[in-house]
């Protein structure tokens, strides 16, 4: 790619595909540069330092992630979009490791604000208001969400299903259908001022990172 056509979006399009083929850790300035066949002083007139690439990859995972979401969520409610966004997680880590590492790293306040990270809260939002869930219910159901999606995916990713039967395959099906069986039967409560107020924070902790926090 020559000089000229360096965009801070390809810049940041080649980090990721780097951290999906060597690693998270394999993302400098250098090996960017060497993808795309410039000089590393010429990716400055892009982006600012190493750190500012590694927010982008994160907001480009969200970005996707996002989409991902969208598509399997579409026309559900309830346990089948529950299903949809959870294999939309799944199905992303596995197809792209790198960025879901990215994902699993705290947010920048940049990444925290920024469009992509809200697109996946009000996914997750929106599915969670399938069930009988209102007020800080919707944080405290985000937050176990979060931690039980991408606390599988990372014990998956580890190896750590991997010495015994049944696989992890089943064993995730039973992890969805407890999370279903646990969002339907809900304790409601009444909404009051303080829940209403807690709505802007809601939407910025459950983007940060996907499902997780």
């Amino acid at each position: 790619m020559a000089r000229m056509n360096l965009t801070s979006r390809g810049i940041i399009a080649a980090a990721a595909d780097i951290a999906d083929r060597d690693g998270f850790d394999g993302v400098t300035v250098s090996s960017i540069a060497r993808d795309l066949g410039v000089q590393p002083a010429s990716l400055y007139g892009h982006v600012k330092d190493r750190a500012a690439v590694l927010d982008g990859i994160h907001e480009l995972a969200l970005d996707e992630l996002a989409d991902r979401i969208a598509a399997a969520v579409a026309g559900r409610a309830g346990r089948d979009a529950l299903i949809g966004l959870a294999e939309a997680h799944r199905s992303y880590a596995a197809d792209f490791p790198g960025r879901w590492h990215a994902l699993q790293l705290p947010a920048t306040p940049e990444v925290a604000g920024s469009p992509a990270a809200a697109r996946v809260a009000s996914l997750t939002l929106a599915m969670l208001r399938g069930y009988p869930l209102q007020g800080n219910d919707l944080v405290h159901a985000t937050r176990m969400l979060a931690a039980t999606i991408n606390g599988y995916i990372t014990l998956e990713r580890a190896g750590s299903f991997g010495h015994r039967s049944p696989g992890s395959d089943e064993s995730w099906q039973h992890t969805l259908n407890a999370l279903d069986a646990v969002l339907r039967q809900w304790s409601t409560r009444p909404d009051d001022e303080h829940d209403r107020g807690t709505e802007h924070h809601r939407g910025t902790e459950q983007g940060r990172n996907g499902a997780g926090e």
